[in-house]
């Protein structure tokens, strides 16, 4: 089969060469020679030596393959970040180069135990769809990525690689998903609309494991969720709270899990309108990150379909004035001091573990990559974090400050809906756990900053490979 692409991908010591400039690599040494040199000369030239991000490419035609390339892998803490990035960079060559066949080999392949192998290829794998894919729905012209199939060699075969690999296009189906549902503007993805992302309509195929309800004002009303309803009551568009249920197709529940994700379509601050340098005011269609990570997380789901675990997956779609007094669903009361805390005020009515795009407080604290987590419970902290180290993505755990809670006390009603300044990702979340039972194991994820990806200026999808990875580790 003719390969348009080749590339073997790198670590810094596999650049090292002999007295007469020669690779010591075995594989190297093979593709230079039949290469007559070229590439040793070129990686020379172009001071390649594998860090990450470097790559040289070669075009070669009437050899097979119409290009070889070396891309760097560098040596970041996380294998599955190291290796993603490959698949990444992977994609990304052959879009430049419209190449629609691509072979893949590590230099180093043998260095990898054998039961990484499966995880490797499964990163490379993920790295390359998600690469490949290129939200173009709202452009005026658009291409269809040309990249039909990736080889990835010297990793293994068989079914197990096969499942692994298959896991591995649920997780990046879901992730999509949650991107394209991110990246689309408030004027076309609303509340209404949300609707039917969620319906099992949507996703015919898993209506054999997903019922949803969706409640809508009346409903919500009759729930006494004045905390929600306050939220959406000035907006054009009325609040729908999505109510998605997971059951596997046979055999026994052993564990009920809930997730929660904020789901505000646009947040303008209200009265307390988003202004000045910093504000994102135009990003604000990112606001519905934490429902779309759980709306991908349940599109995965569904593909996988578990075993052994219950899952309730409740999204809050989008009022106030600074003052307003509102009643919660537990009957604790809120003054209104800022609008545009509004995402908290959402989330107080249904609560296990919760993602929202929540402060800016949490972006200040820990960067554009890493989001906050926040959990009395140190047994749910080892869980996610650990799904977290095997999906390659960035949590951290903040504390849970008691002492802060006195910025949030009110005059007039039980609290306020915001604190100070300081501490104020803190203080959110102290507010959120006054609406959790203390029985209740519970999360709250802040990923205000990795929810968007300024370099790109697209979704990232992120916490739906997570979310997934997590149920799975609850399943049988």
């Amino acid at each position: 089969m003719e390969r348009r692409h080749t590339c073997p991908w790198r670590h810094r010591k596999d650049m090292a060469k002999d007295e007469n400039s020669k690779f010591k690599n075995s594989i190297l040494q093979k593709l230079d020679m039949q290469l007559g040199g070229l590439l040793s000369e070129a990686s020379s030239e172009e001071d390649f030596t594998g860090k990450a991000g470097q790559s040289t490419v070669l075009r070669l035609p009437g050899l097979g393959s119409k290009r070889v390339g070396l891309i760097g892998l560098g040596s970041a803490a996380s294998p599955t970040v190291t290796y993603r990035n490959l698949g990444e960079a992977v994609a990304l060559a052959a879009k430049s180069s419209q190449a629609s066949k691509v072979a893949i080999t590590l230099a180093s392949s043998e260095g990898i135990p054998a039961e990484l192998k499966l995880s490797t290829a499964s990163a490379i794998a993920t790295g390359a769809v998600l690469g490949t894919f290129d939200d173009t729905r709202f452009k005026s012209e658009s291409k269809l990525p040309a990249l039909k199939s990736v080889d990835i060699l010297g990793l293994g075969s068989g079914p197990e690689i096969e499942k692994k690999l298959k896991y591995a296009g649920d997780v990046c189906s879901g992730i999509i998903f949650g991107r394209e549902l991110v990246n689309a503007p408030a004027n076309v993805l609303t509340p209404g609309s949300s609707i039917s992302q969620a319906k099992p309509q949507r996703l015919l195929e898993y209506s054999d494991v997903f019922s949803a309800k969706i409640l809508d004002v009346e409903q919500c009303k009759e729930l006494k969720m004045g905390s929600y309803l306050g939220v959406a009551a000035a907006s054009a568009n009325p609040p729908h709270f999505i109510h998605l249920c997971y059951k596997p197709p046979s055999g026994q529940v052993k564990t009920k899990l809930a997730l929660v994700g904020k789901g505000l379509t646009f947040d303008s601050g209200g009265y307390n309108i988003k202004t000045g340098p910093g504000c994102s005011i135009e990003l604000m269609k990112f606001d519905m990150g934490g429902s779309a990570a759980v709306l991908g997380a349940a599109k995965a789901l569904g593909q996988i379909k578990p075993a052994g675990v219950e899952l309730e997956n409740m999204i809050s779609g989008t009022g106030m004035r600074p003052g307003d007094i509102i009643t919660a669903s537990n009957g604790k009361t809120i003054e209104v001091n800022n609008t545009d805390a509004e995402g908290r005020l959402t989330l107080a009515d249904a609560l296990i573990v919760d993602l929202a795009t929540l402060t800016g407080a949490c972006v200040v604290a820990l960067g554009p990559s890493i989001a906050g987590v926040f959990t009395p419970s140190d047994d749910l902290a080892k869980e996610v974090l650990g799904a977290s180290e095997v999906s390659g993505e960035k949590l951290w755990r903040m504390p849970l400050e008691e002492s802060y809670w006195e910025s949030m006390k009110s005059g007039v009603a039980d609290m306020v809906n915001t604190g100070g300044r300081q501490g104020g990702a803190i203080t959110a979340a102290l507010f959120l756990k006054q609406f959790v039972d203390e029985k209740v194991q519970w999360m709250h994820i802040d990923m205000a900053g990795p929810v968007w990806n300024d370099k790109k200026k697209n979704a990232t999808g992120f916490g739906i490979p997570t979310l997934v990875e997590w149920v799975l580790k609850n399943s049988s």
